[in-house]
């Protein structure tokens, strides 16, 4: 059985994903149908790129689809955390991750489209190593390839979106 986890999502991320999944599932598979229905009108399915490329698209979109409807079927939906300087979903974190330096968003990426930031899990090793850490705490986990990983957190605030 597959595990699900719950996603930590700002409302506005919620929202600009639920309007996504709408658009997708409405007008969207309208227009991919109507295109799919105008590339077959023109004949010979075998050597019709449009209608490839089409059906190809469609399958895109419905994957999107079911990635979008299980992500907020398990989001938590809350605000911005406090600045509180603990180590939780939607906190900014600036740490020594193996002796480099770097700063990445504690959540989903679905969450945090469009900016400029890495992002890590907080299911993740380091993710659930550091949850609930506050600057000057230092922890070690195991990386899936089997190495251990020092991590020194320096600083931590709430993403601002």
């Amino acid at each position: 059985m597959a595990e699900t986890s719950t996603t930590w999502l700002t409302e506005d991320a919620y929202n600009r994903l639920k309007a996504e999944l709408d658009h997708l599932t409405g007008p969207g598979r309208s227009e991919i149908a109507q295109r799919i229905e105008e590339a077959r009108s023109e004949g010979d399915l075998k050597e019709n790129g449009g209608y490839h490329a089409a059906r190809e698209e469609q399958g895109k979109q419905e994957a999107r689809i079911v990635q979008l409807t299980q992500l907020l079927r398990n989001a938590h939906v809350g605000q911005t955390p406090p600045d509180d300087g603990i180590v939780e979903p939607g906190m900014v974190v600036t740490a020594v991750v193996a002796g480099e330096p770097e700063k990445f968003l504690l959540g989903s990426r679905e969450g945090a489209r469009d900016i400029d930031i890495d992002v890590f899990s907080e299911n993740s090793p380091m993710g659930a190593s550091i949850l609930g850490k506050k600057a000057g705490d230092s922890v070690t986990y195991t990386a899936p390839n089997g190495a251990t990983i020092d991590v020194e957190i320096k600083d931590v605030k709430p993403f601002q979106g």
